[in-house]
C-alpha cells in the first residue's frame, strides 16, 4: 500500500514488482512490469503498456527501510532476484480479485477506510507532487505518463491548502488596489509604494499592475451569426436581412430593424 501512496505506482505496477527491480542502497525501483488482465479477462504479467510505464524512480530513505524489514521478514535477499516483492500465497503474482478481497478489503475495513480504492494511493502520490510544485516533465516521468494532458490534470488539482493561499494572495492584492482608491489618483500608488513596502505591506507599483488606457490589440474576431454588430445584406421585398459568414459565405437571416 504505501508504494501507491508514496511513489504513486499502479496496483499491477506494485503486483508485478520484484526484487531484482530493487536498489535499495541506491534509493532507486525500477519498473519493468506489470500485472494486467488478457482478453479472456485472465491476470497476466507483462510490460507496460507504454514506453513511460518503463522508468527508474528514486526511493524516499522511509520507503527503502520499509522495504528492506518487509524482505528481512519473508528471509528474501537480493539473491532472490527473481521473486515478487509481494507474493500471492504459492509465491506467484496475485490477480487483482484476490488482493481486493482477501488484503485490501479486511485492511481498510479495519482502518476505518472502507470504499477507498487502491488508486486513491496513486491520486495522494500525485497530489504531494502537485502541493511540492514538482514540474510538469518530472511529475509525467514518476507517474508513468505517455502524454501532457494526464499530468496537466495532476497539477491542476485543487486542494484546500492551495485554495487557501489563492485566496490570502487576493486579499493582499485587494488591500493592495485599496492605497490607490484611497488617493484617487492612481499615479499616487508610485509614491506611496516607498511608504507600504517599507511598512512590508504590498503594492500595485510592486506587481506592476498600471492602466495603460490602451484598447486590446489582440481582440477575437466575432463571429458573424452570434454578433448583433454584423453588417446586413437587406432584401425589401422579404424584409429580411442576411449576414454573411466572411468564411464560408453563408446567409444567416436576420430580422431588420
Amino acid at each position: 500500500m504505501i508504494q501507491g501512496a508514496l511513489v504513486g505506482l499502479r496496483w499491477g505496477e506494485v503486483a508485478g514488482l520484484r526484487i531484482g527491480s530493487l536498489d535499495l542502497l541506491g534509493h532507486t525501483l525500477t519498473v519493468t512490469e506489470t500485472v494486467t488482465r488478457d482478453e479472456h479477462g485472465r491476470p497476466s504479467l507483462g510490460p507496460p503498456k507504454s514506453e513511460a510505464g518503463t522508468r527508474i524512480m528514486s526511493l524516499p530513505q522511509a520507503l527503502a527501510d520499509i522495504l528492506a524489514e518487509h524482505l528481512a521478514s519473508m528471509g528474501l535477499t537480493a539473491a532472490d532476484a527473481a521473486s515478487f516483492v509481494f507474493p500471492a500465497p504459492g509465491g506467484g503474482h496475485w490477480s487483482y480479485a484476490n488482493f481486493r478481497r482477501r488484503m485490501w478489503e479486511p485492511a481498510t475495513k479495519k482502518a476505518g477506510l472502507a470504499g477507498v480504492d487502491f488508486h486513491d494511493l496513486r491520486r495522494t502520490a500525485s497530489t504531494q507532487l502537485a502541493l511540492a510544485n514538482v514540474d510538469m516533465k518530472t511529475a509525467g516521468t514518476r507517474l508513468g505518463h505517455s502524454a501532457p494532458r494526464p499530468t496537466l490534470a495532476v497539477l491542476a488539482h485543487a486542494t484546500t491548502g492551495a485554495d487557501g493561499a489563492a485566496t490570502d494572495t487576493g486579499g493582499r492584492f485587494a488591500a493592495a488596489m485599496r492605497v490607490g482608491d484611497a488617493s484617487g489618483d492612481g499615479d499616487s500608488i508610485a509614491t506611496e509604494a516607498p511608504k507600504r513596502r517599507s511598512a512590508g505591506a504590498l503594492t500595485p507599483a510592486d506587481l506592476h499592475l498600471r492602466w495603460s488606457g490602451w484598447p486590446d490589440l489582440n481582440r477575437r474576431p466575432l463571429r458573424p451569426e452570434r454578433s448583433a454588430l454584423t453588417k446586413l445584406r437587406h432584401s425589401p421585398s422579404t424584409g429580411i436581412g442576411c449576414s454573411a459568414a466572411p468564411r464560408t459565405g453563408r446567409c444567416y437571416p436576420t430580422a431588420v430593424r
